[in-house]
Formats: structure tokens, sequence, C-alpha cells
């Protein structure tokens, strides 16, 4: 009987992204309200995409079938 294959999670496939490196890169939290009490600077930086690191990058590389 021939394994099965790994299906990928759709909800992590839409919200993480592996670079050619490997690294798992999400969007940032706490953009989408209550933006007007926040500096331009800090809404700048959370438009930036943040790297994960330790244990959840594996369980994330894990849920998109990469590991």
């Amino acid at each position: 009987m021939p394994k099965q294959k790994q299906k990928t999670k759709k909800s992590a496939a839409k919200r993480f992204k592996v670079t050619k490196t490997g690294k798992v890169l999400h969007r940032q939290k706490g953009i989408r309200h209550l933006r007007a009490k926040k500096s331009k600077r800090r809404i700048r930086r959370m438009k930036q995409m943040k790297e994960v690191f330790g244990k959840y990058k594996k369980k994330i590389l894990k849920m998109l079938g990469l590991k």
C-alpha cells in the first residue's frame, strides 16, 4: 500500500511565506484597526513581514508540508 502524501494546511499557506533561503515570514498583528493612535513610524514597521523562529517555525513548516 503506497504512503499517503501530506496535505498542506490552507490556512497556514495563506498566512505564512517561506523564502528561498528557508526563512518563514508572517504579517505583524495590530495593523487592522485603531490606527489613529499609532505613530506613522509604528504603522510603517508593522507593514513589514517578520521572521518566525524556534519551535513555532518547525510547526509551520510541517503544516505547509515542507518538513
